[in-house]
């Protein structure tokens, strides 16, 4: 995840609807978990099905402090999957995995509420 933002802030500067369009966020399901001992945060390394178009990529994830593996087994989660791969490490994390702050800062992951096709285009 990136710099966390400011959740006191006003609204970003206004965009156009092709701006928003840019912007690839799919819905996939989480089929690995693998720990990330060498990352200077806390994170886990996510290997996500985005279905058949996308395929499976990788995702760095500083979502520790709220999901243990076996609580990211299989859930669904959303990623911008059209940035270019980011090395961390040796670990190359080639979509990001959208979340929310809490209170505290700590990512809470963003899901839909009923379960939907992988690889759906955020609209």
């Amino acid at each position: 995840m990136h710099a966390h933002h400011d959740p006191l802030a006003p609204a970003a500067p206004a965009i156009g609807f092709d701006d928003f369009l840019k912007v690839d966020i799919r819905v996939g399901t989480v089929i690995a978990v693998d720990a990330f001992p060498e990352a200077r945060k806390p994170a886990w390394k996510l290997t996500i099905d985005f279905g058949p178009a996308i395929g499976t990529k990788r995702s760095s994830a500083q979502i520790t402090r709220h999901y243990d593996a076996a609580a990211l087994l299989g859930r669904q989660v959303a990623a911008v999957v059209n940035f270019p791969p980011r090395q961390i490490g040796k670990f190359m994390s080639e979509v990001l995995t959208l979340g929310f702050p809490d209170a505290d800062g700590e990512v809470v992951l963003f899901a839909p509420d009923q379960a939907v096709p992988n690889g759906g285009r955020l609209f």
